[in-house]
């Protein structure tokens, strides 16, 4: 497949949480790695996420979260993707989690979860190895429908 299109990748900062660092520096690696990155910046709601990643078309949604507001918003965006006929959109969520939170909210729909520490090129490695591009709607030959 010499034509298939980059991974297309939006990073977000769910809720109240105004600290972004980690979130560009994962941001800055994914464009670095040859994804297109779509990143949101702070303070967004879940609604506002997956209405961004439909509109733009991503493959992959990239939570980053340090407020403790990760059991909410993270299985909020599925719950919104699944309404949506977007669950083809896959997630996953970086920051800091109690390790009795990682099992739920994988069981919510969540992907993986990256903790602090975690090495920029193994997240690559991962979202390179598990992540593929959609079909665009000409590819499948029918569109998404959107709710």
């Amino acid at each position: 497949m010499a034509n298939a299109r980059k991974l297309r990748i939006l990073v977000a900062k769910p809720g109240l949480d105004g600290h972004d660092r980690g979130a560009r520096v994962v941001a800055r690696a994914f464009r670095d790695a040859g994804f297109e990155v779509v990143y949101t910046g702070c303070h967004q709601t879940p609604e506002q996420i997956v209405s961004t990643a439909i509109q733009e078309d991503v493959d992959l949604i990239g939570l980053s979260i340090l407020s403790g507001a990760h059991r909410y918003s993270f299985p909020r965006v599925i719950e919104l993707l699944k309404e949506n006929n977007a669950e083809d959109i896959s997630v996953i969520g970086g920051g800091i989690f109690p390790m009795e939170d990682i099992p739920r909210l994988k069981e919510a729909g969540i992907k993986e979860i990256f903790e602090p520490g975690a090495k920029l090129g193994e997240i690559i490695e991962w979202v390179g190895t598990n992540i593929s591009p959609r079909m665009d709607a000409d590819e499948s030959g029918s569109a998404r429908v959107s709710g």
